[in-house]
């Protein structure tokens, strides 16, 4: 339901505890004592059959006996009752209900299964079991049994374990860090971390969201989720049980699945979230993110009054990419004139050990008034010669004059090495983010830098793929489905090779010899173009053929093969007797002396799907353990990067006397397998390994290939295996005009920046306010991609392109609410093909596709004076009513008949 009734839960009206008692320890007196101490607005109510009344607060028997509905109620009764109290909450139209109690179970028949069983059909929202609850400073609730409540401020945290939220809520008190909320999600029943990050994208008090992760339990949700919230603000991650001790503990405790770490770290990369790896680097992220909004780029200065402490900080932020700032001719030169002789006269900028407050300040404003750093970095080691608790005072004095004179000032960042709560105290109230030591403050100097560069890599403009391929995808699926016909799970080599052929992915001639002499007559033929051979066993039971020596290579004669095919023969139906055995497999010996050996392929992952696999392969996979995981589906510059982030990749590049491999065919053969992935979800597993690349191109030596039935993963519509929504080439179509103009619709791609770019130059300017309600001048990247990079999960949009010239000649575009139920449209098209019913055939091919999204309704907010597009709206049976907000504006909405 995502953000269905998140504001009851997060700023409730009312507020019924259920449970507790009199005991200084018990749960229902902690709540109600923090929700008193909050000074929550709102009424309060206590719902207890064993006490007449708790922390002053008279009890009623049950909720129905309450003489107003609760927004929010909060249940902190043993397991046994909590679903007669979820009943209750449901039937009298309790908006959310926290659930605190653990031991609630989990799955079919579980005391949770019918607790949400329970509320669903209410709108109940639950959140729990097993939780701390919810904090909400700026509305005053504290719905949790947490020590103490922070101060509001502008981070949303979103945590699956009680005691990092508690953890959280310690550290941020201490350091007078704000937060919009913070909420323990517990055992997600119903409320996850989608639905929170759905709403907290959109919440405007929240400036960015911070993740403790055990497990995710609706991937495509989360992803779909964590990707628009990405492109907002920063998202930063913590994921527990990384290695396989720590995640068996995880799944012991709220986390039930834990998938693979490195299938996490491709997820949270994909979606642009910012990963951390402990809750140290966790509280370094929320005092960035706190105080400093956002950096420009990756360069920092440093101010030290210690060489030695200055020098490991640029260590550590060279060791984490970042850059020390160069010092502008003009900063040197005003350096010069405040600083003692003996300063470093470069970055770090050493002012000396007796370096005063006085100095630290003019050496803060030049550095501040220097256009070649992004930030800058104050470090200080109190000797006796300075006071440390002047010299920040003096810091915090030239950040607040640098506020007053910018609206966006640069960001300071501060570490006192050693330095006690009073200092931390003068950079807290001056908003300057302060760390212990050198290496948390680079640290979370660079979580600003890694934020700045995902964001940047989630809008960059992919490069166009160096050549079109159409695979046949019908003759793959005529393959796959024979298999999983004859009862099969394993494709045999022949099958193998038929399947990459309709990819095109170059694999080496494989022919079937059913005997040794077929296989000497086989073999002849290679011969005679000058290639050895080798002979390898056929049979569909035998995976792993070198397993039971069923492999012979560099084979030079007939009476080698023959040899060779009874050998391996005989080799395979002693070690495997039950294996039905087609004959063997002759392949011409590939000599490739300079080629790298890869390994790609796709596999399933548990919480994930389908996932694609880059590394350096041969025989030794397993011992190098060199790889990289990407969720599909890939573009050229996603599978670029998958490649880059194994070690194998810089072999690919040229050295010595070995010529640079073609990279961008192994680029786009990580597209085909992600293709073949989309088009095919019953291949569960398939594996090319080795993959020779060399100068002259790829090729494949040996697939394996796995199929079974499809069955879906993740809810809703869409591909049964996929976390991230694959371009819907199902929806492209093609159609006529009244004039006789050939169009091809399809859904924007990511690389359609240049089209889309063309085609608003041929837009007028009053037709475009007419589509955006205001003159548009900028034209550049950033407006582009946000058209044409859409999370087809819940966005769509057609362009439509005129066959005779390619150009775009009109488009449209619907966006649905993160609950999937309403979605807004919009119609653009160039200003030369008006009237010509174009606008016609858009507007049907989208209420199309909304109908069999199963949304509800769509609605199109239109310029009153645009008489035009409200006449078709008519129509198409549009509602048209005025916008409450604008009087110039008013809104269509058409509610929709699902098809049969």
């Amino acid at each position: 339901m995502s953000t269905y009734r998140l504001e009851k839960l997060l700023s409730p009206k009312s507020i019924a505890v259920v449970g507790g008692s009199p005991r200084e320890k018990s749960l229902g007196r902690a709540l109600l004592k923090n929700l008193r101490g909050a000074n929550f607005g709102g009424p309060i109510h206590v719902i207890n059959n064993k006490y007449p009344e708790l922390e002053g607060i008279a009890a009623a028997k049950s909720l129905r006996d309450l003489p107003i509905v609760p927004d929010l109620t909060v249940v902190v009764v043993p397991p046994a009752q909590v679903p007669s109290v979820v009943a209750e909450a449901a039937a009298i139209g309790s908006a959310a209900a926290v659930i605190i109690t653990a031991g609630l179970g989990h799955g079919p028949g579980s005391l949770a299964e019918s607790c949400e069983q329970i509320a669903r059909p209410h709108g109940l929202r639950l959140l729990g079991p097993n939780c701390i609850g919810v904090m909400a400073p700026i509305a005053k609730l504290n719905a949790t049994f947490a020590a103490h409540m922070p101060e509001g401020g502008d981070l949303a945290v979103i945590s699956q374990s009680g005691a990092v939220t508690a953890g959280l809520i310690e550290w941020a008190v201490r350091r007078a860090v704000g937060f919009s909320a913070l909420v323990s999600i517990g055992d997600q029943l119903d409320i996850d971390f989608g639905d929170l990050l759905d709403h907290f994208a959109l919440d405007r008090h929240t400036r960015a969201i911070l993740l403790y992760v055990e497990a995710i339990k609706d991937a495509r949700k989360f992803m779909s989720a964590a990707r628009a919230a990405a492109r907002s603000k920063p998202v930063v991650v913590v994921k527990a049980g990384r290695h396989g001790f720590a995640a068996k503990a995880a799944a012991t405790h709220t986390g039930a699945l834990a998938g693979s770490d490195e299938v996490y770290d491709a997820a949270f990369r994909r979606a642009g979230m910012l990963r951390v790896f402990d809750l140290g680097e966790l509280f370094d992220g929320a005092e960035t993110l706190g105080r400093i909004p956002a950096v420009t780029g990756g360069r920092l200065a440093i101010l030290t009054n210690g060489g030695g402490v200055g020098v490991l900080a640029v260590d550590r932020l060279i060791d984490l990419g970042g850059r020390p700032a160069e010092l502008a001719p003009e900063t040197r030169a005003r350096l010069d004139a405040v600083l003692p002789p003996t300063w470093s006269k470069a970055n770090p900028v050493d002012i000396v050990g007796d370096a005063d407050a006085a100095r630290y300040a003019a050496a803060l404003e030049a550095l501040l008034g220097d256009p070649r750093n992004d930030a800058v970095l104050v470090l200080n080691v109190e000797t006796a010669l300075a006071s440390a608790l002047e010299t920040a005072r003096s810091v915090a004095d030239v950040a607040e004059r640098q506020r007053a004179k910018s609206i966006h000032p640069k960001p300071i960042l501060a570490a006192w090495i050693g330095a006690g709560p009073e200092i931390s105290e003068v950079f807290n109230r001056a908003r300057i983010a302060n760390y212990a030591t050198e290496t948390e403050a680079v640290r979370g100097f660079m979580h600003l830098v890694r934020h700045r560069e995902a964001t940047t890599a989630l809008m960059a403009t992919p490069p166009s793929l160096p050549q079109q391929f159409v695979p046949d995808v019908a003759g793959a699926r005529r393959v796959v489905e024979s298999v999983l016909a004859a009862g099969r799970r394993w494709l045999d080599p022949l099958e193998c090779a038929e399947l990459c052929a309709a990819y095109a992915i170059p694999i080496v001639p494989t022919r079937l010899a059913r005997d040794p002499q077929e296989a000497e007559a086989v073999a002849a033929s290679l011969f005679a173009s000058g290639s050895a051979v080798a002979v390898k066993i056929m049979s569909r039971d035998i995976i792993h053929k070198s397993d039971v020596g069923g492999v012979r290579l560099n084979l030079v004669s007939t009476d080698a093969v023959r040899a060779a095919a009874a050998e391996v023969i005989a080799a395979a139906a002693a070690a495997r007797p039950d294996a039905r055995i087609a004959g063997v497999a002759v392949q011409p010996m590939i000599v490739r002396p300079k080629a790298r050996e890869l390994i790609v392929g796709i596999t399933d992952d548990p919480t994930f799907g389908a996932i694609v696999v880059f590394g350096h392969g041969g025989t030794a996979v397993e011992v190098i353990a060199d790889k990289a995981i990407a969720l599909p589906p890939l573009d050229l510059g996603l599978a670029h990067d998958l490649i880059g982030r194994t070690r194998v990749a810089r072999l690919l590049r040229a050295y010595r006397d070995v010529p640079e491999a073609k990279i961008d065919e192994v680029a786009l053969v990580l597209i085909k397998l992600a293709q073949l992935a989309a088009d095919l979800p019953e291949v569960m597993e398939l594996e090319i390994n080795p993959l020779l690349a060399d100068a002259s191109g790829v090729l494949a030596l040996d697939a394996r290939i796995a199929v079974a039935a499809a069955t879906p993963k993740f809810k809703g519509k869409g591909h049964p295996r996929f976390a991230v929504r694959p371009y819907p080439i199902g929806w492209e179509r093609r159609f006529s005009l009244a004039d006789g103009s050939r169009l091809f619709a399809r859904p924007v791609r990511p690389d359609d920046e240049e089209l889309v770019r063309q085609f608003f130059m041929k837009v007028s300017p009053q037709d475009l306010r007419l589509r955006f309600f205001a003159p548009v001048k900028d034209l550049g990247h950033t407006f582009i991609a946000k058209l044409t990079q859409l999370d087809y999960a819940r966005a769509m949009a057609f362009v439509a392109i005129d066959e005779n010239s390619g150009e775009m000649v009109g488009g449209v575009r619907m966006h649905a609410d993160s609950n999937y139920e309403t979605a807004e449209y919009a119609i653009l098209l160039r200003s030369d093909w008006k009237g010509k019913g174009l606008g016609w055939k858009l507007m049907e091919l989208i209420l199309e596709y909304a109908r069999a999204e199963g949304l509800q309704r769509i609605y199109g907010q239109i310029l009153r004076e645009n008489s035009v597009m409200l006449q078709m709206c008519k129509e198409f049976g549009f509602e048209l009513a005025d916008d409450p907000e604008d009087r110039d504006v008013r809104i269509a909405t058409l509610a929709l008949a699902q098809p049969n």
